[in-house]
Formats: C-alpha cells, sequence, structure tokens
C-alpha cells in the first residue's frame, strides 16, 4: 500500500485536511449539510427535482409505530429499512424475501419479525445516526441491479460514486460488494472499489482491502474493463445534484436498477478520499482545473463536456 500512496502524492492526490479545509468548509455552507445528512429530505428534493430515487414505503418516526412497521409492506417480497441520518452503511438491514412467516436477509440469515422491529426501535434511538441523536426509520424499495453486475457483486447492490465539484463530475468508482463486506457497497468493510474512466465509463483498476486487484474476490470474474451502461446520464444526474442542494463539493452515490434504471441512494457533503487509490490517480489536478474554468462552465452541457474532455 506504501507505494501506492507515494504514487499518488506525486498525482496530486488530496489529503484529508486540505480536503476539510480548501474544499468541505469554503464550498459547502453549513446550513446546506441537512439537505444530504438527512435522507428523507434528499428523496424529497431529488423528486421535487426530477430526479429518480428508490421508491418510499414508509416511514418509522416514533416508537409507537413500531409495531406496526411492517404493515408497509404487506405485499412486500422484499424490501430495505435505513437510517434517515445513517452514515458508512451502518443500520441498513435488506430483507431478500419471506419463508415460512420469517424474512430472509439478503445474506441469506432468517430473522423474525420480532427481530426486525428490534432493529427499528435501535434505529430510532439513534444506535446508527450521526452523532447518535434520536432518528427516524425509512422503509423503501430494494434496487434489484442492473445485469451488468451480475457476476462482478456478491449479493448486494452495487453503487457508483461520483465527485462532484462546482457541477463538474471529476472522479468516480463503482463499489462492488464482496462476501467479506456482507452484501454492503462500504470499501471499509471489504467492498471492492473500481475506479471508473471519466470520458468512457470503464472501470480502470480496483482495490479491495489493500491489495490492487483484477478479479472479484468471491465470483473471479474480472472488475476492469467493465463498461456501465448509459454512463453520460449518470453524469448528468450527478452534476443536476450539485444544482439541487447548492454544495460545491460532495459525492453522489447512484445505484442502476434493472428496472427503473438509474436512481439516487444518496449524498454525501463530506466524501471520503479512497476513490482516489480506486482511480490510481488524485483529485488535487482535477480540482484545479475546475476552478481555474469555473467562470465558463455556466450550464450543464458546459459541465458535462468539461468533464468528458480533461478528465
Amino acid at each position: 500500500m506504501s507505494w501506492i500512496v507515494s504514487d499518488l502524492k506525486r498525482k496530486g492526490i488530496l489529503a484529508i485536511n486540505k480536503r476539510n479545509a480548501d474544499y468541505t468548509l469554503k464550498y459547502n455552507p453549513r446550513r446546506l449539510y441537512p439537505l444530504v445528512d438527512d435522507k428523507l429530505r434528499t428523496k424529497q428534493l431529488a423528486l421535487d427535482n426530477g430526479i429518480g430515487v428508490p421508491p418510499l414505503y414508509g416511514v418509522v418516526e416514533v416508537e409507537g409505530q413500531v409495531r406496526r412497521v411492517l404493515e408497509n409492506v404487506r405485499d412486500k417480497t422484499d424490501f430495505v429499512i435505513k437510517p434517515a441520518h445513517g452514515s458508512g452503511g451502518e443500520g441498513i438491514l435488506v430483507i431478500g424475501g419471506r419463508t415460512n412467516g420469517k424474512f430472509r436477509k439478503a445474506s441469506g440469515t432468517i430473522i423474525t419479525s420480532e427481530e426486525i422491529r428490534h432493529h427499528v426501535y435501535n434505529t430510532l434511538s439513534g444506535l446508527y445516526s450521526l452523532g447518535g441523536q434520536p432518528d427516524k426509520a425509512i422503509i423503501e424499495y430494494r434496487v434489484q441491479f442492473d445485469p451488468t453486475f451480475e457476476h462482478i457483486s456478491y449479493l448486494g447492490v452495487p453503487d457508483i460514486r461520483i465527485i462532484v465539484f462546482l457541477g463538474v463530475p471529476v472522479m468516480s468508482m463503482v463499489r462492488l460488494p464482496t462476501r467479506m463486506s456482507d452484501g454492503k457497497a462500504n470499501l471499509h468493510q471489504g467492498a471492492v472499489g473500481a475506479g471508473i474512466n471519466i470520458p468512457t465509463g470503464t472501470t480502470i483498476s480496483a482495490v479491495w482491502e489493500n491489495d490492487i486487484v483484477e478479479e472479484h474476490p468471491d465470483t473471479g470474474y474480472p472488475v476492469v474493463g467493465v463498461t456501465i451502461p448509459n454512463w453520460k446520464d449518470l453524469l448528468e444526474m450527478a452534476a443536476k445534484c450539485h444544482d439541487m442542494t447548492g454544495l460545491g463539493y460532495q459525492g453522489v452515490d447512484i445505484v442502476l436498477d434493472r428496472d427503473m434504471g438509474p436512481l439516487v441512494l444518496e449524498l454525501n457533503a463530506r466524501p471520503g478520499l479512497n476513490i482516489q487509490i480506486a482511480n490510481k490517480a488524485g483529485l488535487l489536478k482535477r480540482l484545479d482545473a475546475v476552478e481555474k474554468h469555473r467562470d465558463s462552465l455556466k450550464s450543464l452541457s458546459d459541465r458535462i463536456s468539461f468533464a468528458l474532455d480533461n478528465f
């Protein structure tokens, strides 16, 4: 790993202190953070702006609603329960089916109705939320991933992270669930991160744990050379999120549903920096280029063209 970090420094790696001082603090007003820290607000904001999101089945706000939580999904075989203020994938419960009056998690584990209610109680108590504050539980559609990812994802749904700076998509990766990550698209829990070439939408390199890899650790299929379908649409969707929130520096997480197409899963005002390792490239040069040309990047078309031409 040390040689990777050394190489990235030469390529303009963005470190966390500089990210905080020069980008998140400078371009992300604190008053706008609730728009992305609260997933319910994000979902409604996206819908108001014509941006697709996973359909909402219900919201549990107080303990008195917990015993009736499953009434929201009585006709659903699969669904997701997540904290409105969660981070890092914590507290997300993915139900993949039902069997003999019980529920099957995406990992295959069988749980009871009472265990689901207990999970919702924990969510309301703030166990999974930012700062441990009391929270709400969101019940929503379980994304059915696009066939593109059939052989390079273990159990869970891959997502595509796009870093957007001043409305310009500057770097991207796809996060692929593994057995180690328990089917979650979270690099810290063991998912694979595959860097995506901005002009082509094709994966160019990948990292798993501390290793550079070319194959998915569980399936053995190549994770490099995979082309994301309708790539320009995803770039435009991510760029529109800048106009939607007003945040200058943000991470946009998009999933590809096999029936509904691209859907915004969540937004992040403090996106992590591992995306640079996945791409074997630093962010600084790209961020500098956007700052230098920001006055000429007024329209969505201008911003997308700039990204395609320069990154």
